[in-house]
């Protein structure tokens, strides 16, 4: 069975953008509800722009699904681009700071920025949103929940425990704006975004993102392209504006000596039945990944944003054409995107997560992935007798 993948196409201001997900097993049920749900939660949150207002994501399903189920064939999802003007948009020769503008003017020698903009643009991670949802209608089937939020917004950090039940924990999250779980915090995150759109500027932040109900032994020591948490770390670096991701711990562990890091292991019987197989740890500063490879624990991962690159002030800039020094170039934008980026880190590391699990557990049918599941379970439960 060839590894379950996608593409994205389409431009921020095209017609529509499209995605195509390859290898996904047939007998798949696709909730339709829980896809246009994640691309709703998307175009919201605190500090969104005026583009949000205008579109209204759903996907319609082109290719590979039949009655409700997958049926083993690419499958191929559109979204409507309701703001469709790529061919009358201006040209943009006053690349923006913090954008792609400029270094893809000069990665295709043009003194027009438009064309990579429209690619480059933040529009495209609706795509990814909907690949990412796409698989966790897979993950669902194996009880494997995931579930991102917003932790930190500017200078104010809030406070969520990793043991709430995942129900309670999205049910906090999507209470406010901010997505985020703690609600006195989210009021002082909103207030903050607020404040820096009065002043024409823009706020990033950090999101988390957990995983829970996975087997250990997801992922691979083998082959470095195989390493769960560099897969992760890979797959949300590359969303737009992340520049850090960290797992567990993270950056903070090179500060600790090991024996306060490492996460030390005992046995519990009364587990024997759980995704763990009753193996247990006292902490979880590895964030669930131990040599590349789940270990049974939830996963956890964060990623920090950068503030959006678009500001209303402008920053100053080069005209392409003159080299004359010229304030950059304005393009309708947000003033954060750190709730969306939640989103979308979500469900880009659903994707990751159902790929590493198929590839262990892979077969060309649904019964036939939870069977190989099913068996893997029962020998892990019986080793040591």
């Amino acid at each position: 069975m060839s590894t379950l993948d996608y593409r994205t196409a389409g431009e921020s201001h095209g017609p529509a953008l499209t995605v195509l997900v390859e290898s996904m097993p047939a007998g798949v049920p696709i909730e339709l509800e829980l896809i246009n749900g994640e691309l709703a939660r998307r175009q919201g949150g605190v500090g969104r722009g005026g583009r949000m207002k205008i579109e209204r994501d759903s996907v319609e399903l082109l290719s590979g699904v039949r009655g409700g189920l997958t049926i083993g064939s690419p499958i191929v999802m559109k979204i409507i681009n309701r703001d469709c003007r790529l061919e009358e948009a201006c040209e943009i020769h006053r690349p923006r700071p913090g954008h792609a503008d400029l270094a893809g003017s000069l990665k295709w020698l043009t003194t027009d920025c438009r064309e990579t903009l429209e690619r480059a643009s933040a529009r495209e991670t609706a795509s990814r949103v909907a690949a990412g949802a796409l698989a966790r209608c897979l993950l669902r089937m194996f009880n494997i929940e995931v579930a991102g939020y917003v932790v930190r917004m500017l200078d104010v950090t809030g406070r969520v425990s990793r043991d709430m039940e995942m129900d309670e924990l999205r049910r906090l999250r999507d209470a406010n704006s901010a997505y985020c779980p703690d609600a006195d915090a989210a009021k002082r995150m909103i207030k903050a975004v607020e404040q820096a759109g009065s002043e024409g500027d823009t706020v990033g932040g950090v999101i988390e993102v957990q995983v829970r109900g996975q087997p250990p032994g997801i992922g691979s020591s083998m082959r470095w392209q195989d390493k769960l948490d560099g897969r992760l770390m890979w797959a949300v670096g590359s969303v737009q504006a992340f520049k850090g991701v960290e797992i567990g711990l993270g950056f903070t562990s090179a500060s600790r000596r090991g024996s306060v890091v490492h996460d030390e292991i005992d046995y519990d019987p009364a587990l024997h039945d759980t995704s763990g197989l009753g193996f247990v740890r006292l902490s979880n500063n590895a964030g669930g990944i131990e040599g590349g490879m789940t270990n049974g624990e939830p996963i956890v991962l964060r990623a920090a944003m950068k503030p959006i690159s678009t500001l209303a002030k402008g920053l100053d800039s080069v005209d392409l054409l003159t080299k004359e020094p010229e304030r950059c170039d304005y393009e309708r934008s947000d003033v954060s995107a750190v709730p969306a980026a939640s989103v979308v880190a979500e469900n880009v590391v659903g994707f990751e997560i159902a790929r590493a699990f198929l590839e262990k557990f892979g077969g060309d049918t649904l019964g036939e992935v939870r069977a190989s599941h099913e068996h893997y379970l029962k020998t892990a439960r019986s080793l040591g007798g």
